[in-house]
This record gives structure tokens, C-alpha cells and sequence, in this order.
């Protein structure tokens, strides 16, 4: 995932942020309902990915 971040324009960036968010917001409330999830690591790599998008974010913003 972290190549596929390097290669994409900033438009695409701030069009996949949204979704990652709300993704994690879903994951987020399976977990505060008590369901389980199909992969745990999953909410690990969503925050991280939402991460790296706002660090290049910022960085071509400098």
C-alpha cells in the first residue's frame, strides 16, 4: 500500500482519505458494538495509511 501512496497525485490522495476515514469509522463501531472483526490489523493498517496520506499531504504542501 505504501508504493501505491507514492504514485498517486494529490487529488487522488485527498479523494481516498475520505473513504479510509469512514472505513475506520466502521470498523470502529463493530468494535464498540462487541462484533468481531474479520482482521484486527485491519484498523492498525487503516490508521497508518490515513497517516501516510497526511504526511505526503503535507509535505508537497511545503
Amino acid at each position: 500500500m505504501n508504493r501505491e501512496l507514492k504514485n498517486k497525485s494529490d487529488q487522488e490522495l485527498k479523494d481516498m482519505l475520505p473513504e479510509m476515514e469512514k472505513e475506520l469509522m466502521k470498523l470502529n463501531a463493530q468494535v464498540a458494538t462487541g462484533t468481531t472483526i474479520k482482521s484486527p490489523g485491519q484498523i492498525k493498517k487503516i490508521k497508518k495509511n490515513i497517516a501516510r496520506i497526511l504526511t505526503k499531504l503535507n509535505k508537497n504542501t511545503k
